[in-house]
């Protein structure tokens, strides 16, 4: 089930929000437990029982952290707590991978294939996993208390808001609010705004322009119009789906006391790859520098283990994203630019250009970049990045080819361009309380709720994660 479905607003959140506010307070982490179950068992039942093993694994081993009496034994059961859970990952992600490249070694040796049967992705388990591990690692630093009780950590993990799609959410941040959070009227229509944010992000903006990334990268020989378009189309895609799903989350909990934290702000005005990081999916970037970046030595060994480190950190961050080399080449050119970045800063501790100039194009020349991240974080493989980024060099002529051209419609480039330029709007209606738009909020809302319902189902981006 998705948020952005019929299903889900008509029946499933209403139903789920009359019984929650029905139920007593200490039966409402049950509650949360077993709508967020069938939220998940929805798309595939058979499923549950991985997510359901999960959490008693991951638990049962917290308890053996919290009760163990040395530090040896403490580090142990964390380990095997943790290699449990990568396990599981590794097989439903990464199987396919494995054997697909180790048979196209084969082949290119003369040799046989393996034969293999093809593993289905169970759908949110990068997020549940990292959920998992960071409570084990947060039990084990002794940063909060094991769950009081099966149920709540469990809830924890399956919480339905941020269950496939995050945010990535550390369980320390919230211990607390399952012992006891705020319900109130003004805490709930915040939440319902928000919600309704995300839902117009996701369903009038990235699904509109989604068509013409799908032309664009679909292109057997994309032109220089073509690549560009496809890559803004993308760019403006991406952000707005996967904010937009965000906003969802975030107003969901809201809606039932929970307070998530922020995972946007801003992030194609940033002025570097490293204010970037700072700025988008900042739960992820906290987990990838809290858990992977620190594990790894961060900035504690000297400046080329400190570079290192940081390269290694986004290379594992990309080939979370998906079993396929374009995302670990994603990984790897984030990665080098981070290096880069801090030893530019290092070197050359003072601007070089003047303020009014190095601000506009210091958001230009990261915008470029990302965009040449996002060619190859689309890319169904490495050769298709590779006509795509020659294609944005003009290999393959100018103007819109006809395989293109006919879905650039002006509804659809007039959507690109209105979200290209509430991207950098956003900061304003921020500090206006929403200027204009705010007043547009429910019209808006109930268009994207008839469009939700004459369109074709459009799965989250994200959710392929």
């Amino acid at each position: 089930m998705v948020f952005s479905s019929n299903i889900f607003i008509f029946a499933f959140l209403p139903i789920f929000l009359i019984c929650y506010y029905l139920m007593p307070f200490r039966g409402r982490s049950a509650l949360i437990l077993a709508f967020s179950y069938a939220f998940y068992a929805w798309w595939r039942p058979d499923f549950l029982g991985l997510l359901v093993g999960v959490s008693v694994v991951s638990y049962g081993f917290a308890l053996a952290i919290e009760a163990a009496q040395d530090e040896a034994r403490r580090y142990q059961m964390l380990t095997i707590g943790v290699t449990l859970n990568l396990m599981a990952l590794a097989y439903f992600k990464y199987a396919n991978f494995g054997v697909e490249t180790m048979n196209s070694l084969l082949n290119g040796l003369g040799f046989g294939h393996i034969s293999f049967t093809h593993v289905l992705l169970p759908i949110g388990l990068s997020f549940y996993i990292f959920h998992a591990i960071s409570y084990l690692v947060d039990i084990y630093r002794r940063e909060a208390p094991p769950a009081s009780n099966l149920i709540d950590f469990a809830a924890f993990i399956a919480l339905f808001p941020h269950l496939v799609a995050g945010p990535v959410l550390r369980y320390n941040l919230l211990a607390a609010q399952f012992k006891s959070r705020v319900h109130s009227w003004e805490r709930f229509s915040r939440g319902t705004i928000i919600f309704m944010v995300g839902f117009c992000k996701k369903v009038l903006i990235a699904d509109t322009v989604a068509p013409l990334a799908d032309a664009a990268f679909n292109a057997a020989s994309p032109t220089l119009a073509d690549a560009w378009l496809g890559s803004f189309a993308y760019t403006i895609q991406l952000f707005f789906d996967f904010s937009g799903y965000t906003d969802m989350a975030i107003g969901l909990a809201l809606m039932i006391g929970f307070v998530f934290p922020e995972n946007f702000n801003d992030p194609y005005t940033s002025k570097s790859i490293t204010e970037f990081w700072k700025r988008w999916h900042m739960s992820l970037s906290s987990w990838l520098r809290e858990y992977l970046y620190i594990a790894l030595g961060g900035n504690r060994h000297g400046v080329a283990r400190t570079y290192l480190n940081l390269f290694l950190t986004m290379l594992l961050g990309g080939l979370w994203h998906g079993a396929n080399w374009t995302f670990i080449v994603w990984g790897a050119w984030h990665g080098g630019i981070l290096a880069a970045e801090r030893y530019w800063k290092e070197r050359f501790p003072q601007p070089v250009f003047p303020a009014w100039v190095s601000g506009w194009f210091s958001v230009v020349w990261t915008m470029l970049l990302v965009m040449i991240g996002w060619v190859l974080f689309r890319a169904a493989d490495i050769a298709s990045a590779g006509r795509m980024l020659a294609g944005m060099l003009g290999a393959n002529g100018v103007p819109l080819s006809d395989a293109v051209v006919w879905q650039v419609t002006p509804d659809r480039l007039g959507v690109l361009l209105f979200g290209i330029a509430l991207v950098y709007a956003m900061p304003w209606l921020k500090r206006t309380g929403g200027g204009f738009l705010r007043y547009l909020l429910i019209p808006l809302f109930l268009w994207a709720l008839a469009t939700l319902s004459s369109q074709a189902f459009t799965p989250f981006l994200y959710f392929q994660f």
